[in-house]
């Protein structure tokens, strides 16, 4: 089994399990031992994992760091573990800034089973740096991300590739984090570049900033949609193009079975248009919310009113309504009693400034099964409840 199929299996594990684990020691075994056996070190040899590793640093005796893992005679990782439900911060990372000035160790890892952050010394030589290199989320696994992290592992250990590619994925980590700022509250520099790459001899003052703000934001949505759009098509129509495959599906756990997601407007044999407009719009629901529920999971159903956007092709478990067959078009996000609220829109790309509801609303489905997991609880088989009127 490959890495990358360990690491997703343990994802799985860790979303099942989470809810149950209340201590450090549970989260420990449950989560962040399996994490170091994926990577390929025996758990269960002290000659590769020291659990409970003491070093007298300084003034403080005594302490200890969770878990060190050896190559040979060194040390080469430190990890540090905390409860499933702790937040991660830098005063949990004390222990292993005192450890890793007195360790050979060039990687050190803060963990709650969930989240992992890897840590260098790129910034200053043998002092752990304060923000992460890498971070990694069990419930959100990147592909890129997993190979990234691999090259830690025992087969494929290679410190000096390590830290070479640190520096860069600390870098692409705190540019993703601008783009993301700058997606929601654009920067005033990055709109007055804008306004004056469109009015070349114009005054950027209050009313201009104003209306580009709005401008920068929506095209900024709306470009990054269009891109993810054309690859999807793309990808759908090699897939049509293809005379011995079948059509693209969305398979879902529970649900009624392959779904087509066509690629254009289409009519079924019960007269319901699905438009582009609306299959538009579901991808731009499934990136909103991609981050809190994987992109497999989010589904969907049309009808001759409505075209609902669900997680697992349940009716039970909507994220959102798209209604948009009337000249007024309208998206219904849910609250947690499956109430219907109906927003107006003016254009597909006003469904992002819904980017709280309906995210809040994917994660209400994610900690009810987790809840459920933890309960053995039955799920409501309560229908959405539309809005009045």
């Amino acid at each position: 089994m490959s890495f990358e199929q360990r690491l997703k299996s343990l994802a799985e594990k860790a979303e099942k399990t989470r809810a149950m684990l209340e201590t450090e020691e549970a989260t420990k075994n449950a989560l962040v031992m399996p994490f170091i056996a994926a990577l390929g070190y025996d758990v269960f040899d002290p000659s590769e994992v020291i659990p409970e590793f003491t070093a007298d640093v300084g003034i403080k005796k005594g302490e200890k760091v969770d878990y060190v893992i050896k190559r040979g005679d060194d040390i080469v990782m430190l990890v540090e573990a905390k409860r499933v439900q702790a937040e991660l911060n830098l005063s949990h990372s004390s222990q292993l800034f005192r450890y890793f000035t007195v360790t050979k160790a060039r990687i050190a890892v803060l963990t709650n089973g969930i989240s992992y952050r890897f840590y260098s010394d790129l910034e200053e030589s043998n002092k752990m740096d304060e923000k992460p290199f890498l971070e990694l989320d069990l419930m959100n696994l990147r592909e890129s991300l997993i190979n990234e992290v691999a090259k830690l592992s025992k087969s494929s250990f290679d410190l000096d590739n390590m830290l070479e590619a640190a520096s860069d994925l600390k870098y692409m980590r705190e540019i993703r984090a601008t783009l993301e700022r700058q997606l929601e509250s654009p920067d005033e520099e990055l709109v007055k570049f804008f306004f004056q790459q469109a009015n070349p001899n114009g005054r950027f003052v209050a009313s201009a900033k104003e209306q580009f703000s709005r401008l920068v934001k929506r095209t900024l949505h709306g470009f990054i949609n269009d891109r993810v759009g054309a690859r999807l098509r793309s990808a759908l129509a090699s897939t049509d193009d293809s005379a011995h495959e079948p059509p693209s599906e969305v398979r879902v756990e529970g649900g009624e079975g392959p779904r087509e997601e066509p690629t254009q407007a289409s009519v079924d044999n019960d007269g319901i248009v699905t438009t582009e407009e609306e299959l538009e719009g579901y991808r731009i629901v499934k990136a909103i919310v991609c981050d809190v529920l994987p992109a497999e999971r989010v589904t969907y159903r049309d009808s001759k009113s409505y075209f609902a956007v669900l997680v697992d092709d349940n009716n039970r478990r909507p994220l959102c309504r798209l209604r948009f067959n009337r000249t007024r078009k309208y998206v219904g996000t849910f609250d947690a009693d499956k109430n219907e609220t109906k927003h107006p829109i003016e254009s597909l790309e006003s469904i992002y400034s819904l980017r709280d509801a309906l995210r809040a609303t994917a994660q209400h489905w994610l900690s009810l099964e987790q809840d459920k997991a933890a309960s053995g609880s039955q799920e409501s088989s309560d229908e959405p409840k539309p809005s009045p009127g």
